[in-house]
């Protein structure tokens, strides 16, 4: 059964940055599409992040564009998400998930997900 393991979160100020790791256990690492999603207190569940099999091709939402990098490491079995110029808005549980199918950036094309890591950006 595959299982995702994410770590790196904490309280970072304005302007500084985080890079969460996911690490993925009980599976083909190669064979799934990562994402990123993140959950604010009171707010429905958003995309941040995708990246593909190889690496190839990734998409974010428009609000990180420039800011996020999403990543993996085949060899280490592990995605990254490099949060830089973090912003007071960015303050949300993030949790990485495995695709299984659908688009890539929906919530339901993802069957695994880790236990979330809190990220909080302090003003």
């Amino acid at each position: 059964q595959v299982r995702l393991v994410e770590s790196g979160g904490g309280l970072v100020q304005t302007g500084g940055s985080l890079r969460l790791s996911c690490e993925f256990f009980g599976g083909t690492f190669g064979a799934y599409t990562m994402g990123w999603f993140r959950q604010a207190p009171g707010k429905e569940q958003e995309f941040v992040a995708t990246i593909s099999y190889g690496g190839a091709t990734t998409d974010y939402v428009d609000s990180v564009k420039g800011r996020f990098t999403i990543s993996r490491d085949g060899a280490k079995d592990t995605s990254y998400l490099q949060m830089n110029r973090l912003k007071p808005e960015d303050t949300a549980v993030y949790y990485c998930a495995a695709r299984t199918g659908g688009p890539r950036n929906s919530a339901t094309s993802y069957s695994f997900w880790g236990q979330g890591t809190q990220v909080t950006v302090s003003s």
